[in-house]
């Protein structure tokens, strides 16, 4: 009788050591498949989460506008947030060469660039131009109270390291060639700028 008994505890402690072995096995799968869940949550709300970047549009081809938008891209740059600055439509105007020309442009195309600015010595005020007279006095005034010109503010930019891109579609759309803007910038659309502004604590259209 002894050794029946003797039999059936080390019978019962060899199906209980199996039965913890199981019930370890199972929860260290379980606490590993939690983990990796809580680190794909974490990777995702790392991405989603913005940057120390400031993403500006630059819509208008106003001088005061433009010159606004170079303010903010060059005070953002000096204060540690990457910058980008995306061209679309009259903002394009400021990016343009003077003296720049194109073969092989329609009527339109060539008519359309006589008619918009080029540069940012070609741009207007947005309020009180009076046929280029307030852009004349904005920048007399500026230039009285040792305010940096446009054309200063967008060399800092680039000495900042401002990323500046020109969109594509508006280019198409206005029958603006590469050839007749400045060097330095990048092309792209919208996925362009989105891949920016995604990430940017700072997003602006001007």
């Amino acid at each position: 009788m002894a050794a029946v008994a003797s039999g059936m505890a080390g019978s019962s402690t060899a199906e209980g050591g199996e039965l913890a072995s199981l019930v370890a096995a199972e929860v260290s799968r379980q606490v590993g498949s939690v983990r990796a869940e809580l680190e794909r949550a974490i990777e995702e709300l790392r991405q989603r989460t913005p940057e120390d970047r400031a993403a500006l549009v630059v819509f208008s081809g106003d001088l005061d506008r433009v010159m606004a938008a170079f303010v903010i891209a060059t005070g953002a740059a000096a204060s540690g947030l990457e910058t980008s600055i995306f061209f679309t439509f009259w903002g394009l105007s400021v990016l343009k060469k003077k003296g720049a020309k194109v073969a092989g442009k329609g009527l339109k195309q060539r008519m359309f660039s006589l008619m918009t600015p080029t540069g940012p010595e070609g741009l207007g005020t947005s309020q009180l131009n009076f046929f280029g007279m307030g852009a004349t006095m904005l920048r007399s005034m500026m230039k009285e109270q040792g305010i940096a010109s446009l054309e200063e503010l967008m060399g800092m930019a680039r000495e900042l390291g401002v990323k500046m891109t020109a969109c594509t579609m508006s280019m198409d759309a206005m029958g603006i060639a590469k050839e007749e803007l400045v060097g330095g910038l990048e092309y792209g659309g919208v996925a362009a700028f989105m891949a920016d502004a995604s990430r940017a604590r700072v997003s602006l259209f001007i």
